[in-house]
C-alpha cells in the first residue's frame, strides 16, 4: 500500500501505575490542620482539647501554688509553741529558703506540662 492510503496509527496507550493524583497530600499538609483553619467542628474539638489540657495543668498548679501558701500561717504558729525568740528567724527561713524553691518548682513543672500539651498538639496537627 502506498502511504497516502494508510490508516492513521492510533498512539500507543499505556498504563500508568502509583497513587492516585486525589490520595497524594502535599508535603506539610495535614487534615487536622485544613479543619482547625477552616474552623470545622473537628478543628474546634482540637482547639478545646489543647485549651482544655492547659486548664488543667494551670489548675494543678494553682491548686498547689495555694495549698503551699494557704498552709503558711498555719506553720508560722509553730515556733510560738517552741517558745519566744524563735519566731523571727523560723518565719524568714521559711519564706526565704523553703518557699521559693517549691514555687520554682511547681512552675517549672506547669511550663514544661504546658510545652508538652502545645507539642503533643503540633504532632497531632501535623500528622507526627
Amino acid at each position: 500500500m502506498p502511504a497516502a492510503q494508510q490508516p492513521a496509527r492510533r498512539p500507543r496507550r499505556e498504563t500508568v501505575t502509583g497513587v492516585p493524583r486525589s490520595a497524594r497530600r502535599p508535603p506539610g499538609h495535614a487534615p487536622a490542620r485544613s479543619e482547625i483553619s477552616e474552623q470545622t467542628t473537628l478543628g474546634h474539638t482540637y482547639v478545646r482539647s489543647l485549651m482544655r489540657s492547659q486548664l488543667r495543668a494551670a489548675l494543678y498548679a494553682l491548686g498547689t501554688l495555694a495549698l503551699l501558701v494557704g498552709s503558711l500561717p498555719l506553720l508560722f504558729t509553730l515556733p510560738a509553741a517552741l517558745g519566744p525568740g524563735t519566731a523571727q528567724p523560723f518565719v524568714w527561713a521559711v519564706l526565704g529558703v523553703g518557699t521559693y524553691p517549691v514555687v520554682w518548682l511547681i512552675a517549672r513543672w506547669y511550663v514544661r506540662r504546658a510545652e508538652r500539651n502545645e507539642r503533643d498538639f503540633t504532632g497531632l496537627v501535623e500528622g507526627r
